[in-house]
């Protein structure tokens, strides 16, 4: 073998494809087993995966298969493979176990997980199982939960290393191996003062290769990044990104340090949000293979019935010119295409203003520029087609006005679109709504609207046909 090539890792037991997902054939084998009461066999199969693998799982075997699963996986179904399932497979097994069992499962992980966990749950079903709960556990949960939701508060933890800024290296260091009850995963240390205020924040590097006797306040970074509590989580995720942090402090209203948010939340919750706003454009709501069918229809439906009604106004301008139509069946064969058009530009645009939203690019000071920039796109974009599609249209019914008329509309509606695709998501952000939720029905009935008008207007305008 050649020296620079290396043997391909071998995947173990062949659960796992290249991709790192779970064969079909070794979750068919499972099932097999559970399915023919061989539970130790089952247990056998899965036992050497990570939690994530296991969760996974789950998730891919159908609900009316799920609780035989957990009945012969109940030994490897802890804590971890809870904390890493899908919100909804989670819920329906959650569901099967007694408040004692939710209890013990949510005291194993850390806060913000346990939380993850006992926020679905039923009011009833939350003061059961937190009154199972250890009261140290218990005060952290209901501390949590007292914030709003997708605030710092919910995603923060609450384990975290806090020395006073008087210490020394070497104080410091005794104290995290002489406490066995401190949390095991942090990344770094943080000061405080004596009202409980962070100060600085000391990575562990620093702290090992400093000299025992150097003050924590000498050897800390005082410049650090702050979270308060009640942030939402979407600027958390922003903060993270923008000053490529590994963990951050959390601060209630008096600055005092309450928690921290580590990186490996913050990664869910960009890769959430992201899911979410492109879900939200399209209406399809959470759009999780796993939710239940009736939620699924709810969320997508009203989507359907208010496209429905701006649909209606679309129509109601064909209708206008329906006389015009008749005259000349071209325009009947063409006016889907200026809508098409026009609908696709809308929505380019449309996606590009709302993730610039999201991101923080699109703001206030830059509104304006960024709306000139995308009219000069639209209307380089709707020249080119509008050429295009005059010429084809043109040369293929063999009328020179009627390859004009659809040329001029194309540019209009197509520069509409533009305009629409960034007004739209800015004046919903303005008024405190979300611009994913509702900009895709409004930015389709505008550019369905103006194409339809713009084309049959010309028409008449410009002498190719009647007003009928």
């Amino acid at each position: 073998m050649n020296q620079t090539e290396l043997p391909e890792p071998e995947i173990a037991g062949d659960q796992l494809d290249r991709d790192d997902r779970l064969r079909p054939e070794f979750v068919d084998a499972v099932l097999d087993a559970v399915e023919a009461g061989d539970a130790e066999g089952a247990r056998a199969l899965v036992a050497p995966l990570h939690p994530a693998d296991i969760a996974d799982l789950f998730e891919l075997t159908s609900t009316d298969r799920r609780d035989a699963l957990a009945a012969a996986l109940s030994d490897l179904l802890d804590a971890d493979v809870f904390a890493e399932m899908n919100d909804w497979v989670r819920e329906d097994l959650i569901d099967e176990l007694s408040a004692t069992q939710v209890a013990n499962i949510a005291s194993e992980l850390d806060t913000d997980d346990a939380v993850a966990i006992i926020e679905d749950l039923d009011a009833d079903e939350q003061r059961e199982v937190l009154r199972a709960m250890e009261p140290d556990d218990r005060a952290a949960i209901e501390e949590a939960l007292s914030y709003g939701e997708e605030t710092a508060g919910r995603l923060m933890q609450r384990e975290l290393i806090a020395v006073p800024d008087h210490w020394t290296v070497g104080d410091t260091i005794d104290y995290l191996r002489g406490h066995d009850d401190l949390t095991t995963d942090f990344w770094e240390v943080f000061v405080v003062d004596g009202r409980h205020h962070p100060v600085g924040t000391c990575a562990l590097s620093w702290i090992l290769r400093t000299p025992r006797t150097v003050a924590m306040a000498d050897v800390m970074k005082r410049e650090q990044t702050l979270i308060p509590v009640d942030m939402d989580q979407e600027e958390v995720g922003l903060r993270f990104q923008k000053y490529a942090l590994i963990s951050a402090a959390v601060v209630d209203g008096s600055g005092r340090l309450v928690g921290m948010i580590t990186v490996d939340d913050v990664v869910h919750i960009i890769q959430q949000e992201a899911g979410e706003d492109a879900l939200l454009l399209s209406g399809a709501g959470e759009g999780d293979i796993n939710e239940p069918l009736r939620d699924t229809y709810v969320q997508r439906v009203r989507w359907l019935v208010a496209n429905l009604f701006t649909a209606a106004i679309a129509s109601s301008i064909i209708a206008a010119f329906g006389g015009a139509i008749e005259q000349m069946v071209a325009l009947a064969i063409l006016m889907p295409i200026v809508a098409s058009i026009g609908g696709n530009a809308g929505t380019q645009t449309m996606a590009v203003a709302v993730r610039a939203l999201a991101t923080n690019q699109l703001t206030q000071s830059n509104t304006l520029r960024t709306l000139r920039r995308e009219m000069t796109v639209a209307l380089m974009n709707g020249g080119t087609v509008a050429v295009l599609l005059g010429t084809g249209a043109a040369l293929w019914f063999g009328n020179v006005q009627l390859g004009l008329v659809i040329a001029g509309a194309i540019v209009i509606n197509v520069a509409v679109a533009g305009l629409a695709g960034v007004v739209v998501p800015v004046t919903l952000e303005r008024l405190n709504q979300d611009p994913a939720v509702a900009s895709s029905v409004f930015v389709t009935m505008v550019t369905d609207s103006m194409g339809f008008f713009a084309f049959l207007g010309l028409a008449v305008a410009t002498g190719l046909v009647g007003t009928g």
